[in-house]
């Protein structure tokens, strides 16, 4: 597959909103056709989280399925540069990357929205979306930027209105996601990585964030997916891997997914039925 460019990238709804609120003071993630793990494996002392694990990533939603323990929080945590690997390596692109911090996976065009909701109570929200953006920016941009910029990220991703201006943490729990979720958009990202991250969440907010991943997706981004809700996976994914118990079982396209063939990867012992 060619290396996409720039210019060669079509413009997400996010990134044309963006760019109308800031101008050339932003700028996209460099362009990831392929982000490969090879051989990648977790120990914690005597236990196994993570079992050599070799899975590539390229352009599209790529979900990971798993019960409590399979691995897949484990292997989030290793793209983000949260843990570091026991054994394998990582590849972008075909060149080997240590992913020694989240920093440096941000760098490198890694935006990740963890289950967990973390925000600045006191600081607004326009600028909860904007934290740690320095090295994302040209320039730093003015409060008349970030405000706009949020307006429209939160207009694209919220049903409800949300006050940049308002300090986050008076916000409900369900507000906050969305907040951290348009912090990740906000970054540019061509690799997303969404852990859980619409289950505080009800169907209309959800749907809309589902809406705007998958135009980004289309785009050209990488966007790796956590979710136990099997509709979620089956309306999202292009490509589902299942982990179970720290092994990595079978990756499926598409067209291969169905709710017990996904359960029977899963849980082999438990004679479930769907669909």
């Amino acid at each position: 597959m060619p290396d996409p460019t720039d210019k060669q990238r079509k413009r997400s709804r996010v990134h044309q909103l963006m760019e109308a609120a800031c101008g050339n003071a932003v700028r996209p993630g460099p362009a990831v056709s392929e982000l490969v793990l090879d051989g990648i494996g977790k120990r914690y002392g005597e236990t196994v989280a993570l079992r050599a694990a070799s899975l590539s990533f390229t352009p599209g939603i790529h979900t990971i399925l798993g019960e409590n323990g399979s691995g897949k929080s484990t292997m989030l945590k290793i793209l983000s540069g949260v843990v570091s690997p026991s054994e394998g390596r990582l590849l972008l692109d075909g060149r080997e990357i240590t992913a020694g911090s989240p920093r440096q996976m941000q760098d490198r065009g890694l935006s990740t929205v963890f289950q967990e909701v973390f925000i600045a109570p006191h600081r607004t929200v326009a600028d909860n979306i904007f934290l740690g953006t320095n090295g994302f920016v040209r320039r730093v941009l003015s409060k008349t930027q970030t405000r706009a910029a949020a307006e429209r990220l939160l207009g694209l991703l919220a049903r409800f209105p949300i006050d940049p201006g308002a300090p986050a943490g008076s916000l409900p729990l369900a507000a906050q996601q969305i907040v951290v979720i348009a912090r990740a958009f906000a970054r540019l990202p061509s690799i997303l990585l969404l852990d859980e991250a619409t289950a505080a969440l009800d169907y209309a907010d959800r749907d809309r964030v589902f809406e705007t991943v998958e135009d980004y997706a289309r785009a050209g981004a990488v966007v790796i997916f956590i979710s136990h809700r099997l509709e979620e996976v089956k309306r999202l994914s292009d490509r589902v891997t299942v982990l179970r118990n720290g092994h990595l079982v079978e990756t499926l396209r598409r067209e291969a997914v169905s709710s017990q063939r996904l359960l029977d990867l899963m849980a082999p012992e438990a004679h479930l039925h769907a669909d």
